[in-house]
């Protein structure tokens, strides 16, 4: 008999149905409600799906589709239209009188508005249940202030967010997960996990690692020679030989939902066989499908397949994909190495190193690549940044600088005061490390990243940022030059995008989608100006112009000072799909692009500060 995984993994009816619901009070709803209507009301605003009307004195209001209900609140409009808006502001009316809040029916008030499809709708209500049951679940917690947390380790910055990502309205919906599921494995439970482990006959798996791995050295460290020998006799009890199988991490939502049911035929067969849990406790990460090993912190990352619907894509991992993930890792790894520049800027990347995936044979005969059905059993081992630091050194995501704690004050603010830089000191060597590579990456490589929060990990030393890394390579980069020379195995992340669009990889994805909110909190809470922390970031724009001369030309052609840029707006594409947002072969081609916004560090180009 294959054992059988601690019962605290499955689905455990037995466990109290009123406690695990314990934090869906009226007080924590109404709270969530709030919090989620300012976010709808500031980024649809932003994407101009609404087109608030303004009423004086700094109040808006914008009017449903049939006319009947109105929102009022109060507003500051910001740099690159950002609507900064006060949630304790805001107000209902439905036929001229004051009505309760409801995000639910603000989706279906506004459907027309949004371009929400009689398909899209419902599903898109289900990820707004469940992003307001993980807010509310969040605001149940012990408060802990922003000034504790700028204080805190790593993985209690990355369980004490209470915000995902900062332009998604739906971002954590997680579809899929029962409410025993959520207080299991989501990241803001902080519930210790253990990967189930399976042994996948090599007959339809593949595994690859990087140049300075291999198979057998990979799984001796991560999971010793006694869980080895463990594994071993439970497949020569079955009269098998593990020999000929390989090893797959497995999340353990995806073996009780999906491999004992989907793909039984391959249990049954004993193409897959189940072996127990591994011995190492792991953290679920912001990205939810990846694993933070906090027995060991120096092991691996396991990032899983996970087979839930969240934020535009459901969350499997392809087992065709990960074939090549090593070698891009491996490649880019290598051109950090040799570029002064990116090593000059402490940059560095934690590799992906090792991939497996197994691929079923009737599955793949029935799907097109893309098909969710061919990413529910595939895994990767990703480098720890842990053994990079150096004493004095720790560790944050980047998505932290944009957390607000419940009084509303902010970790980057208190990160600031806590380093005894002036605000503009603080701020410069920050952009030096995370913006100065990314420019150059784009400027001499033509290479763009997905640089958002939950990507880049702040390496911070007396509460500065020192530097930074960045992770989630293979999936989310891509060079952009017809003609640069790729090996074979990374050809993959070769992208046709047309000229005009180039630099949006830059002027949205790090002005607009992280940025606009990061200088909109520090000017709300008087750190600092909106005027200084834009002059600020063009000031590190100019600093990196000047250390490479010899670029001058792309500079030119691609001007990041120029006075507007094209809009691209990310609600646009959940809302039209929220099952595959983007065709990933293709990012460029599902851009909604909606008017210009007007660039905030024009101002302060050479020639006209």
């Amino acid at each position: 008999m294959t054992p059988r995984p601690h019962a605290t993994h499955h689905a455990t009816h037995h466990a109290d149905p009123h406690a695990a619901v314990a934090h869906l009070t009226p007080e924590n709803w109404d709270a969530a409600v709030r919090l989620l209507l300012r976010k709808a009301l500031s980024e649809f605003s932003h994407e101009r799906l609404l087109t608030p009307t303004p009423l004086g004195d700094g109040r808006y209001a914008v009017t449903s589709d049939d006319g009947r209900v109105e929102y009022r609140f109060t507003a500051r409009l910001m740099a690159l239209d950002h609507w900064q808006i006060d949630a304790a502001g805001i107000t209902r009316l439905r036929d001229g009188a004051e009505a309760p809040l409801d995000a639910l029916a603000f989706f279906t008030e506004f459907r027309g508005a949004l371009g929400l499809s009689d398909e899209v709708l419902p599903v898109y209500l289900e990820e707004i249940g469940s992003t307001l049951a993980s807010t509310a679940y969040k605001l149940a917690k012990e408060p802990v202030g922003a000034d504790e947390l700028a204080a805190s380790d790593f993985q209690a910055i990355e369980t004490g967010m209470t915000e995902g990502h900062p332009c998604f309205v739906a971002n954590n919906g997680r579809l899929g997960f029962g409410v025993h599921e959520y207080l299991a494995y989501a990241p803001e439970t902080a519930s210790p996990v253990r990967l189930l482990w399976v042994a996948a006959h090599r007959d339809h798996t593949t595994f690859t690692c990087s140049a300075d791995t291999d198979y057998a050295t990979l799984l001796r460290a991560e999971l010793g020679p006694g869980t080895l020998d463990r594994f071993a006799s439970v497949m020569s009890g079955l009269g098998l030989d593990l020999a000929d199988y390989l090893l797959i991490p497995v999340h353990p939502w995806q073996w009780w939902n999906k491999l004992a049911v989907t793909f039984s035929s391959e249990v049954a067969e004993r193409r897959i066989v189940l072996l127990g849990e591994g011995e190492d406790e792991y953290l679920a990460q912001q990205s939810i499908r990846t694993f933070f090993n906090t027995g060991d912190p120096a092991k691996h990352y396991v990032k899983t397949a996970l087979s839930v619907l969240n934020m535009g894509f459901m969350r499997g991992l392809s087992a065709a994909y990960m074939e090549a993930t090593p070698a891009i890792n491996d490649w880019l790894a290598d051109l950090i190495a040799k570029d002064p520049v990116l090593r000059g800027t402490g940059l560095s990347v934690i590799r992906e190193r090792a991939a497996v995936g197994y691929r079923h044979p009737g599955y793949e005969a029935a799907t097109d690549r893309y098909s969710p059905y061919r990413k529910m059993l595939a895994a990767l081992w990703r480098e720890s940044p842990v053994p990079q630091l150096e004493e004095g050194q720790r560790l944050a995501t980047m998505a932290a600088l944009l957390h607000t704690d419940r009084e509303g004050r902010s970790l980057a603010a208190a990160l600031i005061e806590r380093s005894g830089l002036t605000p503009e000191e603080w701020l410069g060597r920050y952009l030096d490390a995370y913006l100065t590579p990314l420019l150059h990456s784009f400027y001499a490589h033509d290479l763009v990243y997905m640089p958002h929060g939950e990507n880049v990990i702040l390496v911070l030393e007396g509460d500065a940022v020192a530097r930074v890394v960045f992770k989630d390579i293979a999936e989310e980069i891509v060079v952009m030059n017809p003609d640069a020379k790729l090996p074979p195995k990374v050809e993959r992340i070769r992208a046709e995008v047309p000229e005009e669009m180039r630099l949006l990889s830059i002027l949205t994805d790090v002005f607009d989608c992280f940025l606009r909110h990061l200088g909109a909190i520090l000017a709300d809470r008087g750190v600092l100006t909106e005027d200084a922390f834009w002059r600020t970031v063009a000031e590190a724009v100019l600093r990196y112009q000047e250390s490479v001369p010899e670029l001058a030309e792309r500079f030119e052609r691609y001007d990041i000072f120029a006075e507007k840029f094209a809009l691209s707006c990310l609600n646009r594409l959940q809302l039209r799909d929220n099952r595959q947002m983007v065709d990933l072969a293709d990012p460029s081609g599902a851009l909604q692009l909606v008017g210009d916004l007007r660039n905030p560090i024009a101002p302060f180009a050479p020639g006209r500060a």
